[in-house]
């Protein structure tokens, strides 16, 4: 049987096709029908189905480590709640949710914490990413609205994306503009320090400091103005504070903005032009606008261009958010934040209030906003806050000054946690862990980037005592002695939830579900992606602030804060293109884990090169906060003085890789959401005394100063390196790949005990290697990972690189079809005239996701100037 779905990470929000097999086995592809994608699936969506087993899954609730019954939980965590809002008040106690909540889940959350405790403390990691969105949208357009839609990519002429990796992060939207490109004059400038795959591919790749965003859009606003480029009717009928905006922008000249943002004044006047020649113009922005101390005023710079031009509220013209999760906005809909009350009702507005209170037949109403997230974190520390329940998400990793994080948890009274495993940093620290069912399980709604609300169905059955997070939140709520939570099934929480919109609303709040309050269950069940707000929901240029009338924001440029002592690094964190989060979900898949499956930083050669840094070496990144260290990436595409590194690692892939735990909580002063793309560290090299590289069949235990682990097929790889030295190698290798009497070992050390090689071999196949070296260890290690599990000649484990007969893949570039760098290398030196197209199609890559395009294309153009420099 064949279930429509959605997918669970990004905020496109593609439709999913999953076809549970005759052997049980889960087959999946991208839905043809659906408008997000139109059949196409990023990496980690061909994956899904390698992510949905049970390995890692917690399926019974625990009570202070032992297993507990559902009722004993719930009452637990009932009396709990009750017992400190008694002691200390509504305000002692805290919800912490998130964007892989569905609609459903979200809504029964909110109005517990609202209406029933009676507080705000809800919020939610969408924080983290779309916070200042939210504030920009409401500030400049009255309401949490994006204007635009995915087929305004589609009929724009230009396309700008700032700080939107868009190629890595929103793959099936970036290939949906390529192939628009393919077929016609559509211009992409991407404004982003970084050169990121998505800048590879632009016609205009503006690498500007990090944070002077608003000096640059600044610049753009007073230009426009200067050149003419005002539609009149539209600003002066329907908008209001032009003036002041230009105050705040007109000293912004050609020459200002060059000597602020780093760009060149050809490049500042090639941006200039373009925007102001291209009435069809989408700025797209995302994390690199958003996780900034100045990100609302980042929204409203961009925001306040296309009001100039009238470039909103029609066909392929607008600023469009990219949502970094996949319901995100589902929980901006319903009041999933701290700072908003629901269906975009607000807590200044007293009848909003009270038609809330009286809807939800509520004790009492929150009269003000909550502790946002990182004001959640720290009051749980400095023990004002005495209960928190985190759902969903993984703060002790995911959070800034995650270390900070980690550290009030463990002296919080009482922290539950609701989540599909407890082989996290926070499900670890809960005195009640609550297990949750997992996407395949979930039933309920979610809403995309472009306000499309689609179906998440399930197509497995709930294993263990697993249950959904609606139910588990409303048995909370009853437990508490809270009336109102009886819902016959998830339909009905919805049915609710869309009545809610229409409350109070009169036509003058856009999200508007009301029209599906009745809605029956067999309805429900079949329900098609549908978009609130249509298209275009400004297309009559009404806004909803008080006068309809959109609202110019003076956007004052402040240098970023961030201060940077001689020798430091300017840190900036962000996400790689087949992994999600914390990869709880991604880190699964060992064929995700093939493109980079070690924590990683990225470093400037020059910066490289004067601290003594080689490509491949270990590093340390330490400042005050916290320390991490990672495999040093050297590369051209960041700028001196920066430094990248992903935010995905954990404890349970690696040693000491919580790159959050260095960035501090810094945040927006309007949108409360944290800086997670500035921070200032220390880098230098890990003086290792020895490097090893290894193989098991079985997880292995590391004890040593630095490791990091991934799956592969048939077990794990790992990587681990020491400062001190290792004394006794065949003990410790032995040891490490749990030898056991029956097995067989070969091994090859060198005389000074430099090097030494070990293949465990098992009943005739390879169940382990270990490779020890006092440089980083060189060995084909993808082919060496496919050897696992199988007959092997030992002698030729030993080498670390295939025989003439077999051929070695080389790190895999293409994760959708598993290609790897040599088969690259090969074909484009075969064939030296073929171009990109042919080569993927000879090879696969690229013919998947299209999101390692951009790397393909590097491959070929680096064996072409090899070949050139040979003749």
């Amino acid at each position: 049987m064949t279930v429509r779905t959605t997918c669970p990470y990004c905020g496109v929000g593609c439709g999913i096709l999953a076809t549970r097999q005759p052997d049980g086995q889960v087959k999946i592809a991208g839905d043809p029908k659906h408008p997000a994608n139109f059949g196409k699936l990023c990496s980690k969506g061909l994956a899904l189905a390698e992510t949905i087993g049970l390995e890692q899954r917690q399926l019974h609730p625990m009570l202070n480590g032992a297993r507990a019954s559902w009722d004993e939980a719930i009452a637990k965590v009932a009396e709990g709640f009750r017992e400190t809002i008694a002691l200390h008040g509504p305000e002692s106690v805290a919800f912490y949710v998130s964007g892989q909540l569905l609609t459903e889940d979200y809504y029964v959350a909110n109005k517990l914490m609202k209406g029933f405790i009676g507080t705000a403390n809800i919020d939610t990691n969408s924080r983290l990413c779309m916070a200042s969105a939210v504030a920009g949208h409401k500030r400049a357009l009255g309401a949490d609205i994006v204007p635009c839609s995915y087929s305004d990519l589609e009929s724009a002429d230009l396309i700008v994306l700032v700080g939107s990796n868009l190629a890595w992060c929103h793959p099936v939207l970036f290939q949906r503009i390529q192939a628009e490109r393919q077929k016609r004059s559509l211009k992409l400038v991407v404004i982003d320090p970084r050169r990121t795959a998505t800048a590879e591919e632009a016609d205009l790749h503006l690498a500007l400091k990090p944070g002077s965003d608003v000096a640059l859009f600044n610049g753009l606003l007073a230009d426009l103005y200067r050149r003419g480029e005002i539609d009149a009717r539209f600003v002066f009928a329907r908008t209001n504070g032009l003036g002041e905006a230009l105050l705040a922008a007109n000293e912004w000249n050609a020459q200002k903005v060059v000597a602020e943002t780093g760009l060149t004044q050809s490049e500042v006047n090639a941006f200039f032009e373009l925007f102001a020649r291209h009435a069809k113009t989408v700025t797209c922005f995302s994390m690199g606008v958003n996780q900034s101390t100045a990100g609302t005023d980042k929204v409203n710079a961009i925001i306040n261009c296309h009001l100039l031009t009238g470039r909103i509220g029609k066909a392929g013209a607008g600023p469009f958010s990219l949502t970094g999760q996949p319901n995100a906005m589902g929980g901006r809909e319903v009041g999933g934040l701290a700072t908003t009350l629901a269906a975009h009702m607000e807590f200044e507005n007293p009848e909003h209030r009270a038609a809330v209170q009286s809807y939800w037949k509520s004790p009492r109403i929150a009269e003000k906003a909550g502790l946002t997230a990182v004001d959640m974190f720290r009051t749980v520390r400095d023990g004002r806050v005495k209960a928190i329940w985190i759902m969903s998400t993984n703060p002790a990793v995911s959070m800034p000054d995650a270390g900070a994080v980690t550290e009030a948890l463990k002296q919080c009274p009482l922290v539950v946690v609701s989540d599909i495993t407890m082989n996290t940093e926070t499900s670890k620290l809960a005195h009640v862990f609550l297990p949750a069912a997992a996407w395949g399980e979930k039933n309920g709604t979610a809403t995309n980037s472009e306000r499309r609300i689609s179906r998440q169905r399930p197509f497995l059955d709930r294993p263990g005592e697993a249950r959904l997070d609606w139910r588990i939140i409303c048995d909370v709520a009853k437990g508490m002695g809270f009336a109102g939570f009886e819902y016959s099934g998830v339909a009905d929480v919805f049915r609710e939830h869309a009545g809610l919109t229409g409350v109070a609303n009169k036509g003058t709040r856009a999200l508007d579900l009301s029209g599906l309050a009745s809605i029956a269950d067999a309805d429900y069940d079949a329900l098609t992606p549908f978009q609130w707000g249509g298209a275009h929901p400004h297309k009559s240029l009404s806004f909803q602030t008080a006068d309809g009338k959109a609202r110019f924001v003076a956007t004052p440029y402040r240098a970023p804060a961030l201060a940077i002592s001689c020798g430091e690094f300017r840190l900036n964190t962000g996400r790689i293109r087949d992994q999600w989060h914390t990869m709880t979900r991604t880190g699964l898949s060992a064929r995700l884990m093939q493109h980079r499956g070690e924590p990683h930083v990225e470093i400037n050669p020059r910066d490289a090169e004067k601290l003594g840094i080689s490509h491949g070496d270990l590093v340390r990144v330490k400042n005050s906060a916290g320390e991490v260290i990672a495999r040093a990436l050297i590369t051209q595409h960041i700028a001196t003085g920066d430094i990248f590194m992903p935010m995905h690692w954990s404890g349970s892939f690696a040693s000491a890789a919580r790159i959050n735990t260095a960035i501090e909580g810094n945040t927006d002063p309007v949108s409360r959401q944290p800086e997670l793309k500035a921070g200032a560290a220390m880098l230098s090299r890990y003086e290792a005394a020895w490097h090893g590289f290894g193989l098991s069949v079985q997880r292995p235990q590391l004890a040593v100063g630095y490791w990091s682990l991934q799956p592969v097929t048939n077990g794990y790889a790992f990587e681990c390196a020491d400062t001190a030295s290792l004394d006794d190698v065949d003990s410790f290798a032995k040891r490490l790949l749990g030898v056991d009497d029956d097995d067989e070992v070969a091994s090859v050390f060198s005389s000074n005990g430099g090097f030494a090689r070990f293949a465990l071999i098992r009943e005739g196949r390879l169940a382990g290697a270990f490779f020890m070296n006092k440089e980083p260890v060189t060995a084909a290690r993808n082919w060496l990972a496919g050897q696992l599990g199988a007959e092997v000649e030992p002698l030729q484990m030993l080498r670390g690189r295939p025989g003439s007969a077999a051929e070695d893949r080389g790190a895999i570039v293409c994760a959708c079809m598993s290609v790897g760098r040599n088969e690259i290398w090969t074909h484009a030196a075969r064939h030296p005239s073929a171009s990109l197209n042919a080569l993927c199609e000879a090879t696969g890559a690229g013919t998947g996701c299209g999101s390692c395009r951009p790397e393909v294309a590097r491959i070929i153009s680096e064996a072409s100037q090899r070949l050139q420099a040979a003749e």
